[in-house]
């Protein structure tokens, strides 16, 4: 064999070597691939007898029941507080409510009470490598006070930390009564403007007080200012009629942003937080209430 030909058959077989090394290497995953995604659904008022897993008769909750069968129940729990606000600022923040006297049970006009210079629950899971969303009641205050609802409303959800929000800004029964998606008013008419106020009503706008024949449910206390699709609020609102929700269509339209969100994001590692949840009455669809009774 002359040196030329061992050569060539040298350099053939180092690359054969190569290609084979290079074709049964095994793929390198990505860590951040590997992470569990996460999903937490936060109600208000849940008592622990309500859902089927724990006895619940009355109204069926098949898939709380599953995730519950086949999964980890934690049957003694400890919560940071009974009330809305505040137990939603221990769980976005780890820090107890009592340290922040402003983390109460908020107006709709309140100034956000998170410190956005601090590290929240999105913000370390975003910082894992997890695209974050929350979908639902926030009820943590928008803005710095004095909200202007016709621009940008900043800060809020997002820059608490989450990448998406599609939220209402406190609760169903307080005014203002709109969808907030990433810091704007969905569906909002730039010429039909959004005023709040929690002092003074609007000149010539009905209230539940004085226009009880508007109402479709009695107020109680305190509900009896603004009418929004026949219920009496709490506080005073004027203009805004394209972005204005529908209570009895409030449950499915948030659950239909919270399962967009996972849609847009099963590729990645996501964490959604779900807030959805109601204050004092619930409109329901009868259809709704006709599965429930069968």
């Amino acid at each position: 064999m002359t040196v030329k030909t061992f050569m060539t058959s040298l350099l053939l077989l180092i690359l054969y070597s190569c290609t084979s090394q290079v074709e049964n290497k095994e793929p390198i995953e990505n860590p951040v691939t590997k992470l569990p995604n996460i999903i937490i659904i936060y109600t208000d008022d849940l008592g622990y007898g309500d859902i089927g897993a724990n006895g619940a008769t009355e109204i069926n909750t098949p898939n709380i029941d599953f995730l519950a069968q086949n999964g980890i129940r934690f049957t003694k729990g400890y919560s940071s507080s009974a009330t809305c606000t505040p137990s939603r600022y221990a769980l976005l923040t780890g820090i107890y409510p009592w340290k922040n006297k402003r983390a109460k049970i908020l107006p709709g006009t309140a100034p956000l009470i998170i410190d956005t210079s601090i590290l929240t629950l999105p913000k370390w899971l975003s910082g894992k490598g997890y695209n974050t969303g929350i979908v639902g009641k926030w009820h943590l205050g928008l803005g710095n006070g004095n909200v202007n609802w016709n621009t940008k409303i900043t800060p809020g959800p997002n820059e608490v930390g989450f990448n998406y929000s599609h939220i209402m800004a406190a609760t169903q029964d307080r005014v203002p009564t709109v969808y907030i998606e990433n810091g704007y008013v969905v569906n909002l008419d730039k010429n039909d403007p959004i005023e709040i106020s929690y002092r003074e009503n609007f000149e010539g706008e009905p209230t539940g007080k004085d226009n009880p024949e508007l109402l479709k449910m009695k107020w109680h206390h305190g509900h009896n200012m603004s009418i929004v699709n026949g219920i009496p609020r709490i506080g005073f609102m004027k203009g805004g009629e394209s972005a204005k929700w529908k209570d009895e269509d409030m449950a499915d339209y948030f659950l239909s942003k919270a399962k967009e969100f996972v849609k847009n994001n099963k590729q990645n590692p996501f964490s959604s937080i779900t807030l959805c949840s109601n204050h004092m009455y619930l409109e329901l669809h009868m259809n709704d209430l006709k599965e429930n009774q069968d």
